[in-house]
Parts: structure tokens; C-alpha cells; sequence
């Protein structure tokens, strides 16, 4: 047995590479502009159809699964957000409970979603209280929105979760 690495048969050549030449700079350029598109494409900017983002459809989802409907009990507002988090959205739980306490405030939206039950802040910029002293369950329009989704008109794709 021997502690130095052998030397390779080929050491001597220099790698193939077969494609165009590229400068790191364009490289990073390109692939920093095609990244920041596509999450503003999918990500940042409301969908035109239904106005919700990602998270917004993720929080419903994930209520829906629970049975955490209009007609049922409030439930502390960690559990949807835990739900999300540990399946569907790999982002930090604040940002899916201010998602959350956005769709209970009925002036930031003209329908809201969740029916919020505690502080969930006020248009004069109060924060809502921590997600532990809210409770929350879905409200009659979302059930409107969910209504077929048990109907497989969607083709289900793996998340990060698998």
C-alpha cells in the first residue's frame, strides 16, 4: 500500500471540451438573469387566474388535507403552518404565517380566504400576534375555490418532499 496518489496514464493531456467558449461572466449573467425570471414569474408575482401565489395555494392545500374547513373548530394557526413548512414549502415558518395572516385580513383582501380568530394585525400597522396565540380554519369562498379538487383535474407532481 502506498500513501501517494498514482499518477494518471494521461496526465500529460489537456481535457476534451466540445461546445462554445464561454466567459464566466456571461455565464453568471445569464444563468443569475434566467433565475431571478423565473422567480418572479412563479413565485413572486400573484397569479393572473386565481390572484394567489404558491404559498398562498400551498396553506389552502394543506388546510384542505387536514379538514380544516369553515364548518370545523379554529386551530392554532403552527399547525397549517407546520404543515406547509415540513411538506410543501421549504421556506422558513415566518413566511408562510405572514401568508397566512394576510389571506384572515379583510383589508388586504377584498375576499379573504382564512377565517382568523385573535390578533391578526390592523391596517394602522400592527403586527399580529405570534402564530401560537392565533387560530385560524379556512373561510366559505376558499371552500368555493377547493371545491373540485378531489376531481384529479390536476396532474400531481412531486415536491422537495417527495
Amino acid at each position: 500500500m502506498n500513501d501517494t496518489p498514482e499518477t494518471p496514464d494521461n496526465a500529460d493531456e489537456k481535457p476534451i471540451f466540445h461546445g462554445p467558449s464561454v466567459t464566466i461572466e456571461h455565464e453568471m449573467r445569464t444563468s443569475y438573469l434566467d433565475y431571478a425570471m423565473s422567480v418572479i414569474v412563479s413565485r413572486a408575482i400573484p397569479d393572473l387566474r386565481d390572484g394567489l401565489k404558491p404559498v398562498h395555494r400551498r396553506i389552502l392545500f394543506a388546510m384542505h388535507e387536514t379538514g380544516n374547513t369553515h364548518e370545523k373548530s379554529y386551530r392554532k394557526s403552527a399547525r397549517p403552518v407546520g404543515d406547509v413548512m415540513g411538506q410543501y414549502h421549504p421556506h422558513g415558518d415566518s413566511a408562510i404565517y405572514d401568508a397566512l395572516v394576510r389571506m384572515a385580513q379583510d383589508f388586504s383582501m377584498s375576499l379573504p380566504l382564512l377565517d382568523g380568530q385573535g390578533n391578526f394585525g390592523s391596517m394602522d400597522g400592527d403586527n399580529p400576534a405570534a402564530m401560537r396565540y392565533t387560530e385560524v380554519r379556512m373561510d366559505k369562498p376558499a371552500a368555493f375555490l377547493l371545491a373540485d379538487i378531489d376531481k384529479d383535474t390536476v396532474d400531481y407532481q412531486d415536491n422537495y418532499d417527495g
